[in-house]
């Protein structure tokens, strides 16, 4: 039985390349009744000047598929291995903080481990509101009020540029920090639900570097939540 092709317009009007789209998309047993238009059919390569069989342009795309498949797997390994990485440096630290038995050296401890384990150049801490015994402290001494309250209005670390926030002074070069991330530090309420942002904090961890790309905007920081998270409870015994 002949198999004709009508186009979508009215009878009589040109048949357009969508009609014939249509056509062969709801006609698949074309290609079985006329399968040599498969081996005849020539497109340009997307490699070269050259025209390929249709066949050789799908393996083509097929091939630059797979590539692209095999990048992202590769990408994911990478970001799994990197993970792995951060995870063992992050365990590393926080065992350094169990093992410490001085509790006025657990602040300056937490910045070195954090420079030491995680290859941040510089490193600050401070923390308010402690025990009166250690009220004159380096680390609870020299913060302003309008300091505690930009610490609490975080509810999630900042990361970005120096823009000269006063935590900066706390570091040891300020002027060599380019790039910044400001860690807010908040009391560990056990079985209560996170509610960051409405606790208020007691400290803040600031790590900086002059590299520009190493803090920045649109980074992650999940991971940098866990570590305010951990020195948080790490600096309990001072409150």
């Amino acid at each position: 039985m002949p198999h004709s092709l009508t186009p979508s317009s009215a009878i009589g009007s040109p048949i357009t390349e969508e009609d014939i789209a249509n056509y062969l998309a709801n006609t698949p047993e074309f290609f079985e009744r006329h399968a040599e238009l498969l081996a005849a059919v020539h497109l340009s390569s997307p490699h070269s000047q050259r025209t390929v069989s249709l066949q050789e342009r799908q393996a083509a795309l097929l091939r630059d598929k797979i590539r692209m498949l095999e990048q992202r797997i590769m990408d994911m390994i990478r970001n799994v291995n990197e993970n792995m990485v951060l995870s063992d440096k992050l365990l590393l630290w926080a065992r350094s903080l169990l093992l410490n038995a001085d509790v006025l050296a657990l602040p300056q401890l937490i910045a070195d481990e954090i420079a030491d384990q995680f290859s941040v150049p510089q490193v600050g801490i401070k923390v308010w509101g402690v025990a009166s015994r250690y009220a004159c402290e380096p680390f609870a001494l020299g913060v302003s009020d309008d300091a505690k309250s930009f610490a609490t209005s975080l509810t999630e670390p900042f990361c970005g540029v120096n823009t000269g926030l006063e935590a900066i002074s706390w570091l040891p070069e300020p002027q060599a920090a380019t790039s910044l991330a400001i860690l807010p530090l908040r009391p560990v309420l056990l079985g209560a639900p996170a509610t960051a942002g409405v606790v208020p904090a007691f400290g803040l961890l600031v790590l900086a570097s002059p590299d520009a790309q190493r803090f920045t905007s649109t980074m992650g920081t999940d991971f940098l939540a866990r570590i305010a998270e951990l020195a948080s409870a790490a600096l309990s015994p001072l409150r």
